[in-house]
């Protein structure tokens, strides 16, 4: 059976391709998306070793562009897709967003929101984990990997 083409799988294909581009850049492979009324809004990836910031995460790039392309900081009505499970300082960015959605793919067991603090994101904010876990993770792996 065909994947309908704006499906969670879809979008967060997307999402790894900026999680690739990170990779090229010697970036840890995050990417993210923000799509609006089924439509891609925004694309980054982590850029933290590129632009020397410790903040130039993947969704924190992704929210910045987002709020420049809707002319407004709130995100209400906006998906974020995620390769990784947002850190602490994401979620705290996605919850002043009001980010109606956020989808991630691999969970992350050492840095991710959900081990210090589940209730982080703003109350109306639908989480959806796992999608696409699997290709997710391979690539932080390997990346990670070929660093050792």
């Amino acid at each position: 059976m065909d994947t309908p083409v704006f499906s969670d799988e879809y979008f967060m294909k997307q999402a790894l391709k900026e999680a690739e581009k990170a990779a090229e850049r010697d970036e840890v492979p995050v990417g993210a998306v923000i799509v609006s009324s089924n439509m891609i809004i925004a694309r980054a990836h982590n850029l933290t070793e590129t632009l020397n910031d410790t903040t130039a995460h993947a969704e924190m790039q992704a929210f910045t562009a987002a709020s420049g392309y809707l002319g407004g900081k709130y995100l209400n009505d906006c998906t974020l897709y995620v390769t990784l499970e947002p850190c602490t300082m994401c979620a705290g960015a996605a919850y002043w967003t009001r980010i109606g959605k956020i989808v991630w793919g691999a969970d992350d067991e050492k840095l991710g929101f959900t081990l210090t603090n589940k209730n982080m994101l703003h109350p109306r904010t639908e989480i959806i984990t796992g999608v696409m876990a699997q290709e997710c993770a391979v690539l932080l792996r390997e990346f990670f990997r070929n660093k050792r």
